[in-house]
């Protein structure tokens, strides 16, 4: 039997009096990253046994909506390019890319 590696992701929350996340820390040592702070998150599981996504999707009350606008746009890129190496479905992987680039015109992201 192979040698079995264990590696921990950690979120830390601090919410207010209203339950809103004032702060977000991950970490992730395998990565580098210790007790790091960020404004958002956008984490997915998949439950096979009932083949459904669960989420959970935060960000601080104090994030910027136009860094929210580049995060989503950034975190759909990744997705399509994730989808690919998943699927290697090449067709609907640039359709995804069509949108992004539909995504970022709408929004005034991208540079000339």
């Amino acid at each position: 039997m192979a040698n079995m590696h264990k590696s921990e992701i950690k979120i830390d929350i601090e919410l207010d009096e209203n339950r809103i996340p004032e702060q977000l820390k991950w970490t992730a040592k395998d990565g580098g990253v210790e007790n790091e702070e960020t404004k958002a998150m956008l984490l997915s599981v998949w439950n096979s046994e009932s083949k459904e996504s669960l989420r959970i999707d935060l960000w601080t009350k104090d994030m910027p909506v136009d860094e929210m606008k580049i995060f989503f746009h950034q975190t759909l890129v990744a997705m399509s390019d994730t989808f690919y190496r998943a699927t290697q479905d090449e067709k609907m992987s640039a359709t995804m890319k069509d949108f992004c680039d539909y995504f970022a015109e709408k929004l005034n992201l991208k540079q000339n």
